[in-house]
C-alpha cells in the first residue's frame, strides 16, 4: 500500500512514524521552511503544479490513499488535494488538530482573515506579539503606529511592519518562556492564528495570566466533502481499514 501524506506538521510526522515501514509512505513538504524536520519513509519537497499536477502524481506513483495533514491554514493545498483525489479516484482524509477553545479569564477577539485582524488590532494594543508566521505580514505593513515582535521559524520577507523585531524560534514553547517574553518586551496584545495543538498554546495561557487580549484568526474550512479526523490514531485506523480486507496492516 502506498500512502501520500501532505505534511509539514507534527501530526504528519507522527503519522509517517506510525505507518512506516509497514506501509510505503511518501511525505510531501511544501519547502517553505529552510531546515524542516524530516519524517521517516520517502520525502519529496516542493509543489505539484496545482490540482492537475497532484492528480497526475497520484496516478503515476500508484497512490492508494491521500492524507491532507498540512497546516490548518494551508487552504490552497487542501482544495487542490480534494480536486486531485476526486480526479484520480483516490480516497482522501484530512488530519486536523483541534482548534483552541477559550477558557475562563480569556479575553479573545476573533477575525476571519489577517486583513480583518489588522483592522481590529489598533483598538486592542500598541505592542504586539505577532505569531501568524513569516508569510502574511503585508496585512500589518501599514500599521506604523504599532510595534511588533514577530516570531517565526525563518526570517520574514517584505512587505512587513516598519516597527518590528524578529524572533527566530521553533516550538514547542514553555509557559515560563512565554511569560518572560511578554514581560521583557512589554507586550500588550497577542495575535495568532487558530493553529491548535500544544506546541504553541503556552502563549495563550501566559496572555490570560497577564490579562492581555488575544486576537485570533479563525482557520479556513476543510472542503465539505472530505472526512476529517483529529488525531493520528484515527488516521491510522482509517488507513488500516483500506489496507487489506479485514483491516490489518502487515508488520
Amino acid at each position: 500500500m502506498h500512502v501520500l501524506i501532505l505534511g509539514g506538521t507534527t501530526e504528519s510526522r507522527r503519522l509517517a512514524e506510525s505507518l512506516h515501514p509497514a506501509v510505503r509512505v511518501t511525505s510531501s513538504l511544501a519547502g517553505r521552511v529552510a531546515r524542516p524536520v524530516l519524517p521517516p519513509g520517502e520525502v519529496r519537497i516542493g509543489g505539484f503544479g496545482g490540482a492537475v499536477g497532484l492528480a497526475q502524481w497520484l496516478c503515476e506513483h500508484e497512490v492508494d490513499a491521500l492524507i491532507d495533514a498540512t497546516h490548518p491554514f494551508a487552504e490552497t493545498i487542501s482544495y487542490n488535494a480534494a480536486a486531485a483525489a476526486a480526479t484520480a479516484h483516490v480516497p482522501l482524509l484530512a488530519l486536523r488538530r483541534p482548534g483552541w477553545v477559550p477558557g475562563a479569564g480569556d479575553d479573545w477577539h476573533a477575525a476571519s482573515s489577517l486583513a480583518e485582524a489588522a483592522g481590529i488590532l489598533p483598538a486592542l494594543g500598541r505592542r504586539v506579539f505577532l505569531t501568524t508566521g513569516r508569510t502574511g505580514l503585508a496585512a500589518f505593513a501599514g500599521l506604523d503606529g504599532l510595534w511588533f515582535l514577530v516570531r517565526s521559524v525563518d526570517a520574514p520577507d517584505a512587505p512587513r511592519p516598519p516597527r518590528m523585531e524578529t524572533l527566530l524560534d521553533r516550538g514547542p514553547f514553555t509557559l515560563e518562556g512565554e511569560r518572560e517574553l511578554l514581560r521583557r518586551h512589554r507586550i500588550d496584545v497577542v495575535v495568532t492564528k487558530d493553529s491548535g495543538g500544544a506546541a504553541t498554546a503556552p502563549k495563550l495561557t501566559a496572555a490570560r495570566e497577564a490579562g492581555l487580549p488575544v486576537l485570533i484568526v479563525r482557520r479556513p474550512a476543510v472542503p465539505g466533502e472530505v472526512p476529517v479526523v483529529h488525531d493520528t490514531d484515527e488516521a491510522v485506523r482509517w488507513i488500516r481499514d483500506r489496507a487489506v480486507p479485514g483491516g490489518s496492516l502487515n508488520g
